[in-house]
């Protein structure tokens, strides 16, 4: 691998590390101990690991995609990653920052969106890289009906 190969997954992986910064800032803490959850919520120790091996595969599927095309040949494909980033990291910030768990379900919608047109667009640019993000789409709907649960559970504790 050359070095500007290397600096792409550098930048994709940086990328990914700064939308996971705002887990960082928007920590569950006593808010969300406290809610009501179902017997499936998992562990609050099983969501870094999680979400450290789903950053890791975004970026590769971003950086798979941009070698094989660069940013001029998969502006579209390229620009709905950095969209669903966007959104991923606005979700910590409804849900454990403003305590929203309504709007960020209302996101996540639009989050999971996302992350579906990124397969699709991928897909014909790097079928691997197109793979990749299936785990994440995954993920982002159990994530969508724990939220779901989570409101459905918690109708009081709602901030207005």
């Amino acid at each position: 691998m050359d070095l500007t190969t290397t600096l792409g997954l550098l930048g994709f992986l940086g990328a990914c590390f700064v939308a996971a910064t705002t887990g960082a800032f928007f920590k569950p803490g006593a808010w969300y101990a406290g809610l009501a959850k179902p017997s499936w919520n998992p562990p609050n120790w099983l969501f870094p690991p999680a979400w450290a091996v789903l950053y890791i595969s975004m970026a590769v599927a971003a950086w798979l995609v941009w070698r094989e095309a660069g940013f001029a040949g998969a502006a579209l494909p390229l620009g709905l990653w950095f969209l669903q980033l966007g959104l991923n990291a606005a979700w910590s910030w409804l849900f454990f920052g403003l305590k929203r768990m309504d709007l960020a379900l209302a996101e996540l919608v639009v989050f999971w969106l996302a992350i579906v047109a990124t397969i699709v667009a991928f897909a014909p640019v790097h079928q691997g890289a197109a793979w990749l993000m299936v785990p994440y789409v995954a993920w982002v709907s159990f994530a969508g009906w724990l939220n779901f649960t989570l409101l459905r559970l918690n109708r009081g504790r709602v901030a207005a």
